[in-house]
């Protein structure tokens, strides 16, 4: 059964339980009402019409006056009245054998009775004149309301109660699709992602906040899976042979040297050689690790608190280091008045390295112009743009630059692996951050680097 399904089925029992419930309550209360106060008319009308009947006085008079003025006759009223009667000797008077037995009974103990067959009621009673004699009097009549109003009262709760079936159903449908259709299409869209489509991202609804939150965080999720699977992807399928050339110049070369006796140079010159390829193969090896880990699992890293301020400055004065004649202009000037909105929560030293690494490669492809770096924060991200006037990416190379080792095809002047910006991509998502990159040929490359700030308060 579909989840949809279930949910308009809880809907319609809770909403129909209540609705059967209520109807219930207010059909019983009014009809407890209505028995109440028709027993109330009838103990008025038998207390009149005793007054009337069995005492011949001004008053009674008085009081038959005000029965027939504000006292509306009732459906088949009738009265009948026994006078100067032995309570005890009731029920066995052959008067009143058309009566309930434990209707007289209740009249006799507690003085007055009531019952009702179908629709008549009766009320019973014993009045005592002024001379203590004792008189029975049984007054009786059709309940109009019961018949009539009561009757008219279930067929309108009835109706309601098809009227709000209806409307029930109909919202149930429309919740239903409001809160469940946005969860099936995640669970649809889910299914067709798999680790061959991994760049698959779900849908972010506008308004549905839950569901936003829960489309959003399945997002973050597929974002590091597909760091993970390309990361192991391109290490299993770049590291042997991007390990196996520097290897094969260093066993070639030794096998050379070991074939014949040579002179000291000779062995000096192949070592050297042997020297530079380890070198090499130590520092592909490395960075080979270090991409693996990164693109393995971000949540080993231990996260604090991290000023991107301070961080730019480290940065430019390691790079500084690395290459004298670098040029870097940093640009402040959009940078906010509260220094807490540009702390990230984030390991620094992952961080340092991806930050070095673009601005090591503007620096390097710009061939000592200006590099300049601008920090600021827009819409709750920190926004760090590096930009460069540099030998830029060919528009037909730029969709690979993330692949490890790929070298555009200008770069045949320039050293490097290829392992910069992947690996700077890699520490920007542990980081719940994105890393955007513009360039045309010839005219350098923009780097952007967005990451989200840190809520921390003073």
């Amino acid at each position: 059964m579909k989840l949809q399904n279930k949910i308009i089925y809880i809907l319609l029992t809770a909403f129909i339980g209540y609705t059967l419930l209520f109807s219930g309550f207010i059909y019983y209360s009014i009809s407890r009402f209505a028995f109440t106060d028709f027993y109330k008319r009838l103990e008025i009308r038998a207390i009149a019409t005793a007054k009337i009947e069995l005492e011949k006085q001004k008053d009674g008079n008085v009081v038959q006056q005000l029965r027939q003025d504000y006292l509306e006759p009732l459906t088949n009223e009738q009265h009948l009245i026994l006078e100067d009667i032995n309570p005890q000797n009731i029920s066995t008077d052959p008067r009143l054998v058309d009566f309930n037995q434990s209707f007289l009974k209740k009249v006799v103990i507690d003085g007055i009775g009531t019952y009702s067959h179908h629709n008549t009621f009766f009320y019973g009673t014993i009045y005592r004149t002024p001379n203590q004699k004792a008189h029975l009097v049984i007054l009786s009549a059709e309940n109009y309301f019961i018949t009539h109003h009561l009757a008219y009262l279930r067929n309108l709760i009835f109706t309601s109660l098809i009227i709000a079936f209806l409307l029930i159903v109909l919202f149930s449908i429309m919740f239903s699709r409001k809160i469940i259709e946005p969860i099936q299409n995640i669970i649809n869209k889910t299914k067709k992602i798999g680790s061959e489509n991994l760049h698959m991202r779900l849908e972010i609804p506008e308004n549905n906040d839950s569901v936003r939150e829960l489309a959003q965080t399945f997002n973050d999720m597929l974002n590091r899976l597909e760091t993970s699977f390309e990361t192991q992807k391109n290490f299993i399928s770049n590291a042997s042979h991007e390990l196996n050339t520097p290897l094969t110049s260093i066993i070639g070369e030794a096998d050379v040297t070991l074939s014949k006796t040579r002179k000291t140079e000779e062995y000096i010159e192949s070592i050297t050689a042997i020297l530079g390829e380890a070198e090499k193969l130590q520092k592909k090896t490395q960075a080979l690790l270090l991409l693996a880990q990164t693109g393995f699992d971000g949540k080993r890293q231990k996260f604090g608190k991290v000023r991107m301020d301070q961080l730019i400055l480290d940065v430019k004065e390691t790079v500084e280091k690395i290459q004298t004649k670098n040029r870097i202009c940093l640009d402040f000037s959009l940078l906010p008045e509260n220094p807490l909105l540009l702390k990230v929560m984030g390991n620094e030293q992952l961080l340092h390295l991806a930050v070095s690494n673009i601005v090591l490669n503007a620096c390097k492809y710009s061939d000592g112009k200006p590099v300049n770096i601008a920090l600021g924060v827009m819409d709750g991200n920190i926004i760090i743009i590096v930009k460069d006037t540099g030998i830029g990416i060919p528009s037909d190379e730029i969709e690979y630059i993330y692949d490890p080792y790929f070298r555009a095809s200008n770069t045949k002047n320039h050293e490097g692996y290829g392992i910069g910006l992947p690996l700077a991509r890699n520490i920007i998502r542990i980081h719940d951050g994105e890393l955007k990159v513009y360039s045309k040929i010839d005219k350098g490359t923009t780097v952007e680097i967005h990451l989200p700030k840190g809520n921390f308060v003073l």
